[in-house]
């Protein structure tokens, strides 16, 4: 099963067992990451479940698509590796992905 590897804002790393095709926003919930909010639930409606894609993996989860950037336009301070971790597919090659949980949703 891949891993998903969270650093928190404050520095913490929770390491979290992830199934293939569920999200990262999905494991982040079901796991109690804090600062992951999902308030829409993985409708791609909301920017609550941003995070920033650690750069060594950036090329491994691929680009948003344009839905996605328009709800990144509404998320708290985008940077180039900014996703909404609603849209990121746990597959085989993203074991050990790292994501960076920013330090407040918008």
């Amino acid at each position: 099963m891949p891993k998903i590897i969270f650093q928190t804002a404050d520095g913490a790393k929770m390491e979290v067992d992830a199934p293939e095709g569920s999200t990262i926003m999905e494991n982040a919930i079901k796991n109690m990451v804090p600062g992951i909010e999902a308030e829409c639930g993985g409708a791609c409606a909301c920017a609550t479940c941003h995070v920033y894609v650690d750069e060594a993996w950036s090329g491994k989860t691929g680009q948003p698509e344009p839905m996605e950037e328009d709800m990144l336009d509404f998320a708290y301070d985008v940077k180039p590796t900014s996703r909404l971790s609603c849209q990121i597919k746990v597959t085989a090659e993203l074991d050990g992905v790292v994501v960076h949980v920013p330090e407040r949703q918008a």
